[in-house]
């Protein structure tokens, strides 16, 4: 799913996963962007829960897959992921995985477990900024 841009250098990464449920719109979004800041929000409205709102400076990363048989998003969520890089943009949607069990039983177990690595690695980016702050919820994620 890479479409064309022109070679800048600059590099953007966004990573979303959500649903729409009792509690209303619930989130955890990532955006890295072009100067190295990685931002992060989480919107859980689980016992009046508010939006918490991150900021810090990281380095850039980029991976090469395709979500063409990757498992499609439903009922119980979706993630999407979005790289742009140079003359590279690349955007990435499937369901909501809930373990390498779930990697493994895809029609396209390697790169799918690419993405979920790397998935894993941005939650975890969250959960210390997260924990920084006192509070972070990512059980959202797990089913």
């Amino acid at each position: 799913m890479a479409a064309p841009a022109e070679d800048s250098g600059e590099f953007y990464l966004r990573y979303y996963v959500g649903h729409k449920g009792k509690f209303g719109h619930e989130f955890l979004e990532f955006e890295f962007r072009p100067d190295g800041k990685l931002r992060y929000a989480n919107n859980s409205n689980n016992k009046n829960d508010t939006m918490i709102r991150k900021e810090v400076f990281l380095t850039p990363a980029i991976i090469k897959e395709d979500d063409n048989n990757w498992p499609e998003p439903d009922r119980t969520g979706r993630q999407e992921l979005e790289i742009v890089m140079g003359n590279e943009h690349i955007s990435f949607t499937t369901s909501k995985i809930g373990s390498l069990v779930d990697v493994q039983s895809s029609k396209d177990p390697e790169g799918l477990r690419i993405f979920y690595c790397l998935v894993q690695g941005l939650l975890s980016s969250g959960h210390m900024l997260g924990c920084r702050c006192g509070y972070v919820d990512v059980g959202m994620l797990s089913g």
